[in-house]
């Protein structure tokens, strides 16, 4: 099963990055060039323990739904959110936090598996793994930019 490991400095406190992440606003903002979108579930403000959240998004040339629930959350340390429904066979996102001298250590660890056997494993190796990882990246760059200067008050002011 792939993985991906990303580790993010964000120099902001813990417990703003751990909100900013579980902000389904600021996600729609992070992958609007993919035209992502909440359809059910929650579908603005910050997800919870047990919430689900339904995405519609073009990704690989052609419209997408992924529904996928908070399964575990520990708060500011960690949350967890896992496939319920969608393209994949199994897809597992967990957020950690760690507080630091100057700000907070962002790691994601990501697992996924796609179906379709020996074919998909070529599929992980040859395109996916990499497409994963941008979109991870970007959506972290989003949550760096929004944390370390005035905007974050706008997604967590209410």
């Amino acid at each position: 099963m792939p993985k991906i490991h990303l580790t993010t400095f964000i120099q902001a406190p813990t417990d703003r990055v751990f909100d900013l992440c579980r902000n389904v606003d600021l996600h729609k903002q992070s992958m609007a060039k993919y035209n992502e979108i909440t359809v059910a579930g929650t579908q603005f403000g910050m997800v919870e323990k047990d919430d689900t959240v339904t995405w519609k998004a073009k990704h690989l040339f052609k419209t997408r739904m992924l529904r996928s629930k908070i399964t575990s959350m520990k708060k500011p340390e960690m949350f967890v959110d896992e496939q319920l429904e969608g393209d994949f066979k199994v897809l597992k996102h967990e957020h950690h936090f760690k507080p630091c001298e100057n700000g907070t250590i962002m790691i994601d660890l990501f697992h996924f598996e796609t179906p379709y056997g020996g074919i998909g494993k070529l599929v992980n190796k040859t395109y996916l793994i990499r497409y994963m990882k941008k979109l991870l990246e970007q959506r972290n760059k989003k949550i760096k930019e929004i944390a370390e200067s005035d905007k974050w008050k706008k997604f967590l002011e209410k």
